[in-house]
């Protein structure tokens, strides 16, 4: 049987990418493996993204990986300094020479007689390349890098001004001294809206509904005081558990006992915002982490409201002229540029058409496997980070059982490892998740199918995905290690090696 062209094809030089290239060299030192990139850099999300004040999430000690101390001083950093610690990981480990940029991935086709992928891609000259590979890796986010969610904003091509989407940021976009309203009230929103007041005339955030907002700290003081008592890697991760196990708390409290959130919550905006808070527009319709926390650090968008350079909206919008936004409660606010924060449109698999021996995948058709593989497709696995905690927490997770994924295969001279669910034992299927953020919801007739109990599930608890991990062995009797039919035909001698051998 030929060999492929690599051992493990990943698809995206993001978080995700890099983590998993980072992981074989670390865990599978004798595997090759090769990145196709659609971009020119690396960094997916934090490369596409150029909009002013772009920033992370989360703290960095949860975004950054758990092999590599993040050691900047901000723990909510910007974007340049993301790409700074990724672009230093790439080149330190030797990532960067497997990284093939400019390769948009179409299409991937698994040949069960060989045991092997073969994917094709596209240059930016129109040119097609295929790759043969023995395992599949999606790290390709789950969002649609071309096109955004449209919101079907009423009568906006009657607007005067200039409308701009966060995800296609214009390099010389003026907004000094202008009138700017951002529509949208989550993540991009609230990161735009201080980030853009100085320079602005002024920035309305309009929203149809609130979003929970909380402010924290931009640096992390116990870091600081971890690195003054023992080695940074130590420091490192110490404040890495110290953040996961606090949100985890504030997310089962959220569960547990939402209304107390909502109240720590509310009391932790208006001590913010003293007498320019309005429930109005900061005590959304629903509980605490039914959609995502919004964070607001050291309070940049309260400053910004108290200082008179950014205001909220909450209203509904009638329709746009000239010169602004109508809404239906009978305001207008003058525009001389909108904003259209209005969110995200989830893809799967980075639009590549997977399908298996010919057959297309229908995603839906199968159940996720342990969060990262799924029942009866062989040789693949993915990332669809956490929705209540830091994206790379569930990378490093799934990097790290692809690998053992991968030795186990070599131990057991196994060309497929397949996660075998018959269609009479498959489990009763679930909604996804919980969370009611319409970028989800959306999304929900894309989703393959989840079960309630493991390990046909999509869970988003990273404490217990790592217990998993841990205790349940990679041959757990549902994944399946078998040889390729081809490699078999390869043992057995043909008519005239028969011949030679008599």
């Amino acid at each position: 049987m030929t060999q492929p062209d690599t051992d493990v094809l990943i698809i995206g030089a993001g978080i995700s990418g890099i983590s998993m290239a980072a992981h074989m060299g670390m865990l599978c030192p004798d595997r090759s493996y090769t990145i196709l990139e659609r971009r020119d850099q690396l960094g997916g999300t934090w490369d596409l993204f150029r909009y002013p004040g772009i920033r992370s999430d989360s703290d960095m000690h949860t975004l950054g990986f758990d092999f590599e101390p993040w050691k900047h001083e901000d723990a909510i950093a910007d974007g340049p300094n993301i790409l700074e610690y990724l672009n230093r990981i790439v080149d330190e480990r030797g990532i960067r020479e497997n990284i093939r940029f400019g390769h948009e991935v179409l299409s991937a086709d698994w040949d069960s007689m060989t045991a092997r992928w073969t994917i094709t891609s596209r240059t930016k000259d129109g040119k097609t390349a295929t790759i043969t590979a023995r395992w599949l890796y999606f790290a390709s986010g789950y969002y649609d890098y071309d096109n955004p969610h449209d919101a079907q904003i009423p009568e906006l091509d009657k607007f005067g001004g200039e409308v701009v989407h966060p995800q296609f940021w214009p390099e010389d976009l003026d907004y000094a001294g202008k009138d700017v309203v951002v529509i949208g009230s989550g993540a991009t929103a609230v990161t735009l809206v201080p980030a853009m007041a100085d320079t602005a005339k002024s920035v309305t955030m309009l929203q149809r509904t609130p979003t929970w907002m909380g402010a924290g700290p931009k640096q992390d003081k116990w870091n600081k005081r971890f690195l003054k008592w023992m080695p940074e890697k130590w420091a490192y991760r110490l404040t890495r558990w110290k953040n996961i196990l606090l949100r985890s708390y504030f997310f089962n409290l959220s569960r547990r006992n939402p209304e107390k959130l909502a109240d720590m919550l509310r009391a932790m905006t208006r001590q913010q915002l003293g007498e320019n808070y309005d429930p109005k527009h900061f005590e959304p319709p629903y509980n605490p982490w039914q959609q995502r926390l919004c964070l607001v650090p050291d309070g940049d968008l309260f400053n910004a409201i108290n200082a008179g350079k950014a205001k909220v909206v909450t209203d509904h919008i009638a329709g746009f002229d000239a010169t602004g936004v109508k809404l239906e409660s009978g305001d207008h606010l003058p525009a001389d540029i909108v904003i259209t924060a209005t969110g995200l449109r989830l893809v799967l698999a980075g639009k590549v058409e997977v399908s298996c021996d010919g057959e297309p995948v229908d995603w839906t058709e199968h159940f996720f496997y342990r969060g990262t593989m799924f029942s009866n497709l062989p040789n693949l696995s993915f990332v669809f980070g956490y929705l209540n905690a830091s994206w790379t927490l569930r990378a490093d997770t799934n990097s790290r059982y692809a690998c053992e994924v991968l030795n186990q295969m070599r131990a057991t001279d196994a060309d497929i490892a397949v996660a075998e669910l018959a269609p009479e034992d498959e489990p009763e299927a679930v909604d996804p998740w919980d969370y009611t953020s319409g970028y989800l919801n959306r999304a929900k007739n894309l989703m393959p199918k989840v079960s309630a109990e493991r390990p046909w599930t999509l869970a988003h608890n990273y404490l217990e995905d790592r217990k998993d991990f841990r205790q349940r062995p990679v041959a757990d009797g549902v994944l399946r290690f078998k040889t390729a039919p081809a490699a078999s035909q390869d043992e057995e001698p043909n008519e005239h090696e028969a011949i030679a051998a008599e």
